[in-house]
């Protein structure tokens, strides 16, 4: 029997979870176009300030790579993040009326830096298949919105306010760098223990999790209490 691929257990059992983030009102309103537009100011400023930690990430693997290939692919996502994802983010904000300085001077809710505080410490102390564990939930479940929301709401996109937002990350060109954590995942794990592959997995889980968590803190525009 054909070992199955690390990828296809995650991706099976974190379905319960999944299927809770494409539900989300947050989520359906994107897709709709419904969704309430100080809403997604308010997801487009913590978004961005969490993207500045993830990129961090990238460049912890960069140093935890066993292999020039990976480090330099690991170097590339980290160059794309800060210098065409994020521009985009900041180009995609000024037409809802945000500045630069705005994104920038965001401060983090609770969930937001707990959310990447969980993963910068997996990242500082565990393994790089820990941390990519970490890193595939965003990129995966937000290219499984994406192509679910496009394909639900495909016949009412031309007249979406989010419709950038759907084609980006239903995008092939997104899928691609998706597909490589996928495929890194699975080569990592190949020779694990079981006792690891757990660890692992309960990273991925999560994760997943904050994903739902940070759907609802933008859906009620969670911030500090005082």
């Amino acid at each position: 029997m054909l070992k199955q691929n690390f990828s296809n257990r995650l991706y099976q059992n974190v379905q319960p979870i999944w299927e809770k983030n494409h539900q989300h009102p947050f989520v359906v309103g994107l897709g709709t176009g419904t969704l309430d537009r100080e809403k997604f100011i308010f997801y487009l400023k913590q978004d961005y300030v969490y993207l500045i930690d993830y990129a961090k990430l990238f460049a912890i693997g960069v140093e935890k790579a066993n292999n020039l290939k990976i480090m330099t692919k690991f170097a590339a996502v980290l160059h794309e993040t800060l210098h065409f994802e994020m521009e985009l983010h900041r180009q995609y904000a000024a037409e809802f009326g945000i500045t630069r300085a705005d994104l920038e001077a965001t401060e983090p809710t609770p969930i937001n830096l707990a959310y990447t505080s969980y993963m910068r410490k997996v990242a500082a102390n565990g393994s790089l298949a820990e941390l990519v564990a970490c890193l595939l939930p965003c990129a995966w479940d937000y290219w499984e919105i994406g192509k679910l929301l496009k394909s639900t709401y495909g016949e009412t996109l031309a007249t979406n306010p989010y419709k950038k937002w759907i084609e980006t990350y239903s995008s092939e060109t997104f899928g691609a760098g998706t597909q490589w954590l996928i495929d890194l995942i699975d080569e990592l794990t190949i020779e694990k223990s079981e006792e690891e592959l757990h660890t692992i997995e309960q990273h991925f889980q999560i994760t997943s999790k904050y994903e739902y968590l940070f759907w609802e803190m933008n859906e009620k525009k969670q911030d500090w209490p005082i």
